[in-house]
């Protein structure tokens, strides 16, 4: 069986950045990371009216494609802060 290569970590930055933007559209999402640990802080309107863990649901559901099966290029999202725009 042949092993994949996993991309690297700004290539799966870039993913987790197009998957936060699609799930939030307009959002400001910034991606920081080594290996297949990452930092996440997430500027949307989206969040109004919302509590922390429900903004965080949001954020999480959007990259939990990336973090589910074997050889999966995200292990953990260490941080995660998620804010309203100024």
């Amino acid at each position: 069986m042949e092993i994949a290569e996993q991309p690297s970590p700004q290539e799966t930055a870039e993913r987790i950045r197009e998957a936060v933007a699609a799930a939030l559209p307009g959002a400001r999402v910034d991606v920081t990371g080594e290996g297949s640990h990452f930092s996440l802080r997430v500027e949307s309107a989206a969040f109004a009216g919302q509590g922390r863990l429900a903004r965080q649901r949001l954020v999480l559901r959007a990259v939990a494609p990336l973090m589910k099966g074997e050889g999966a290029p995200v292990h953990a999202i260490d941080r995660l802060e998620t804010v309203l725009p100024d």
